[in-house]
């Protein structure tokens, strides 16, 4: 009798692990990486700047796909990430089109369909911003509801779930700390400099404190990355990594052009996407929120 029910117990041991494999959630991950005023230039080793070091951007170009020609629907914090989320252009967003603005809730963001649907979201530091909640109908971020760190967000996650997460850093915006690019060992003179702005060693210390930050952003991508993998879960993640406009300097952040509106721009989803491309087909922020709602199903 013993052995029967040894036997049995066995049997359904079996039966239930094979019907939770069954039942496994096999829609990606989605991890979505931005920096705030990185872009308006080939700013990352692997597209050509012969100063900065990105090994994580450049990493994600040679598993994943670049697209060089990606520009954001408004150069400016708020109007952008705002685009990002609903996948619309910011004019349509009423108040949502300006920057210190609100986003009122009868516009849908994608973070909030995907948890409607069982994901787990949250979100790190900077979101949807700069703005207020105040007579939105929301209560929280529009990214999501904001988690000590990625780690952190990550013990959370059930194993049966998939998880949307927004990585929000906050550089490179200013303030820089002044001759941190120097101390880090940058070289001003290696500089490719923009056309617009003076070459004097005043404005080449600045970009290289820019470039600080840019790299520092890097590096925290690569962390996030290093989890992911230690977790098992890189290879279902589609991971998005750029920023939200051009640089804090003249002609970049909210100036119509490449130098305010363009942006490096890398995705990989290992486990379903070829890497090693460039693909040179002009694309928008706004093709974000509905590429990954199809991604997802």
């Amino acid at each position: 009798m013993n052995r029967l029910l040894l036997r049995t117990a066995g049997l359904l041991a079996l039966l239930l692990s094979a019907a939770t494999t069954a039942m496994a959630d096999t829609r990606p991950n989605i991890l979505f990486c931005l920096a705030d005023d990185w872009g308006g230039g080939p700013h990352a080793g692997v597209l050509g700047d012969p100063v900065l070091k990105t090994p994580t951007f450049d990493r994600l170009a040679r598993d994943g796909v670049v697209f060089p020609y990606t520009y954001v629907p408004a150069p400016s914090c708020t109007p952008c990430r705002g685009g990002i989320l609903t996948g619309q252009m910011p004019h349509r967003l009423e108040d949502g089109g300006n920057l210190w603005s609100r986003l009122p809730a009868k516009f849908q963001c994608y973070p909030d369909l995907l948890e409607q649907a069982g994901y787990v979201i949250g979100l790190e530091r900077k979101g949807w911003g700069p703005g207020t909640l105040a007579d939105t109908g929301r209560t929280r971020n529009p990214a999501g509801p904001s988690a000590k760190n990625f780690e952190a967000f990550l013990k959370t996650v059930p194993d049966d779930k998939p998880f949307c997460f927004w990585a929000g850093s906050s550089d490179p915006h200013r303030g820089y700390a002044k001759g941190s690019g120097i101390a880090a060992g940058m070289n001003p003179d290696d500089i490719d400099m923009p056309a617009w702005l003076p070459d004097t060693p005043e404005v080449r210390s600045d970009i290289l404190d820019y470039y600080f930050e840019v790299q520092r952003f890097d590096r925290e991508i690569g962390e996030r990355i290093a989890l992911l993998e230690k977790t098992g879960k890189l290879a279902n993640t589609l991971v998005i990594m750029t920023g939200d406009h051009g640089m804090p300097f003249p002609r970049g952040k909210c100036n119509l052009d490449d130098s305010g509106a363009r942006v490096p721009f890398v995705v990989i989803w290992p486990s379903k996407m070829q890497g090693g491309r460039v693909v040179d087909d002009f694309i928008s922020f706004t093709d974000i929120a509905p590429t990954i709602l199809q991604a997802a199903g």
